[in-house]
């Protein structure tokens, strides 16, 4: 028997029916009424789940410290769709991207050669869209750089990526745990603490 909870819908409830063939990366401008952060995957609607504290956290410390460390002629957004082609427009936590590809406060994506880098923070609900479904079609169109943020007790572990030019595939570069130190995409250092705790003094409010 399933365990499942039982939701009732009122009548004014509408739910958008997707057109023959799926919807296109275009229509989540269009779609009125669209939850926040709603993604596109395969021509399906992705919904997401209220965050956690962690998934917030990490993604408040990693997008701080790589505004604080970008280089010229790069930024750094959160939150920002990538539109891989007619029917992908996921949504990574965090995006380096070229500075020039930001033109205009109404902006609502990026194109893939635009983005140094995409960042995804696992959720219990999107755990193989982050592991497996986002990073093969990051990859696919040509994103060089990708992390994937997972939780241990507490604190971020990092796991890096760079592109295999020949092959349009990730390889794992490493593992970090305590501290993410690296030189590509750019030279960076992020402490990596137990971000579900309040901490005190200018470490704390460097690393938050």
């Amino acid at each position: 028997m399933s365990a499942a909870p039982e939701f009732e819908l009122d009548e004014q409830y509408n739910y958008p029916v997707p057109p023959p063939g799926g919807w296109t990366a275009e229509d989540l401008d269009r779609l009125p009424n669209l939850p926040r952060h709603t993604e596109l995957i395969d021509g399906s609607l992705v919904f997401v789940s209220p965050q956690t504290r962690f998934h917030t956290r990490a993604m408040r410390l990693l997008d701080n410290a790589l505004v604080e460390q970008v280089p010229d002629g790069l930024d750094v957004d959160r939150e920002m769709c990538i539109k891989l082609g007619k029917k992908d427009r996921p949504e990574p936590d965090v995006v380096v991207i070229r500075a020039d590809a930001a033109i205009g406060s109404k902006q609502t994506w990026y194109r893939p050669e635009d983005v140094v880098l995409a960042v995804e923070v696992v959720s219990d609900d999107s755990e193989q869209r982050d592991r497996e479904v986002k990073p093969r079609k990051y990859a696919a169109a040509g994103i060089q750089h990708f992390w994937r943020v997972e939780e241990n007790q507490g604190r971020p572990v990092v796991y890096v990526y760079e592109l295999d030019p020949a092959t349009r595939v990730y390889s794992l570069t490493g593992i970090h745990h305590d501290e993410l130190k690296l030189t590509r995409p750019f030279d960076l250092r992020i402490s990596l603490p137990d971000v579900t705790e309040r901490r005190r003094g200018r470490e704390a409010a460097s690393d938050l």
